[in-house]
């Protein structure tokens, strides 16, 4: 058997389908060279090894996964024993914000400390990220994260995030209150897709105070959801994040009583010392943008 096929039926079998292994391949390749691979595995068997729509290993795909995973698993560590326990590389997952706001910053730091650092990062949600990290993926990610959390991901709490409006300011509006007060809400409310923890935190603390204001837009990222509101679509909810930068006029309006949304670093069991090092500049560069905020 071609260990090159080998490889790619362990990936294919971890991310459970084709197109979520070409995604998540630690290296470039297109799906249609990954599937005719595959076929090519299997016609040197004689035995298909997966079912393709739904995703499913048959008996003979679980027997070879079965036997290929250690290996392929056991692989970093090998790698780090090579290179005598001097693995300075992290595996990333986080979303588009953190990478846009945190991670530039993030990463001048730790490479500032461990000359010869380098890294992988993929885009991904808190489930996405979990996900990943149990498989393993991915070393760390980076998330907010609202309610019960699994006992097997550890969360490492970095910062507390405020939830605010952003209102333009030539509408006059000077505190949330204004608008929760109000009988009708005919402003249209701005958000993130209503599965994030921002958006869920929001609408769960209306649903207290009997208040209905439902999202009217839902946008991909906390820049779309400024700048739709600095356009003149309604009103945002964000996150109210230290150091950024919105456009302007624009007015942030605090809202007091409702739930701060929690930021994470994601590990799962033991982590190597470099997941400690970058914990560790995360917690500094974060307080460093508190403070130039301040």
């Amino acid at each position: 058997m071609n260990i090159h096929h080998l490889e790619l039926f362990y990936h294919v079998a971890r991310c459970r389908g084709v197109s979520a292994a070409a995604r998540q391949m630690p290296y470039g390749i297109q799906q249609p060279a990954i599937s005719a691979q595959i076929l090519q595995l299997e016609d040197s068997l004689g035995k298909t090894l997966f079912q393709r729509r739904p995703f499913a290993l048959t008996p003979e795909g679980e027997t070879l996964f079965a036997f290929v995973e250690p290996f392929f698993l056991k692989l970093p560590a090998m790698a780090e024993r090579i290179r005598g326990g001097a693995d300075h590389s992290l595996r990333i997952s986080c979303p588009e914000i953190v990478q846009r706001d945190y991670l530039p910053a993030l990463l001048a730091g730790v490479r500032a400390r461990r000359p010869g650092f380098h890294f992988t990062l993929e885009s991904g949600r808190y489930e996405e990220i979990q996900t990943r990290l149990r498989s393993g993926q991915i070393d760390i990610g980076l998330s907010t994260s609202l309610g019960a959390k699994d006992e097997d991901i550890r969360h490492h709490e970095l910062l507390r995030l405020p939830l605010v409006l952003l209102v333009p300011a030539k509408t006059g509006l000077a505190s949330a209150e204004e608008i929760l007060s109000l009988d009708r809400i005919d402003l249209p409310l701005v958000t993130l897709p209503r599965g994030e923890s921002a958006v869920i935190a929001f609408q769960q603390e209306l649903q207290q105070r009997k208040i209905e204001w439902f999202p009217m837009l839902e946008l991909a990222s906390l820049d779309l959801v400024a700048r739709f509101v600095s356009e003149g679509y309604g009103a945002g909810l964000v996150l109210d994040i230290p150091g950024i930068k919105r456009p302007p006029g624009l007015r942030a309006l605090p809202l007091p009583g409702f739930p701060e949304i929690s930021f994470y670093a994601l590990t799962l069991g033991s982590h190597s010392p470099m997941v400690e090092l970058f914990i560790n500049e995360a917690i500094r560069v974060i307080d460093g943008m508190g403070k130039s905020k301040a």
